[in-house]
């Protein structure tokens, strides 16, 4: 049997020495300068292509992203540690360690935030379409992506 501590020769098997030691990539969402998240890409060290995995950090007083939703790809979440508050529709939702969120694709909107003291650590994963259409409903923008380039736009509410 291969030992974990030794020089990762499989490609697919991240230790958990590996991931301490993976450099966090801080992101702020351009739509919410509130939202700074720092991330490490399980998925990439791996080579996933068609899925999205990170480990992420939001600090205490900070967001995860702006509110939104995505009409083609799903998401989800589950909490490693700390504490937030989930936004999910016109809900707010109190999350901790073991909880999980699940956002098929068209989803209620959603965010994360981390009003409490300590850190908040979560699994983030999800598709990697080539296309989406991402919604932000409380400042009412929508925006779409194919092929990597983005263009965001008023979104017109539907009567």
């Amino acid at each position: 049997m291969k030992s974990l501590r030794a020089e990762n020769q499989d490609f697919c098997l991240l230790s958990a020495q590996q991931i301490d030691q993976q450099p966090e990539q801080s992101f702020t969402h351009p739509l919410n300068a509130e939202a700074i998240r720092h991330t490490k890409s399980l998925g990439d060290a791996v080579g996933l292509e068609r899925l999205g995995l990170y480990q992420v950090r939001v600090e205490p007083g900070k967001a995860s992203t702006q509110f939104h939703c995505h009409r083609h790809e799903e998401e989800f979440l589950y909490i490693l540690s700390g504490r937030g508050i989930a936004d999910i529709g016109d809900a707010q939702y109190e999350v901790g360690p073991g909880d999980f969120m699940g956002f098929t694709a068209p989803s209620l909107p959603h965010c994360l935030h981390n009003p409490f003291a300590e850190d908040l650590v979560y699994l983030m994963g999800g598709e990697r379409r080539e296309y989406d259409v991402c919604d932000y409903p409380r400042i009412k923008k929508r925006q779409f992506r194919s092929h990597k380039q983005r263009q965001l736009v008023d979104l017109i509410e539907e009567e």
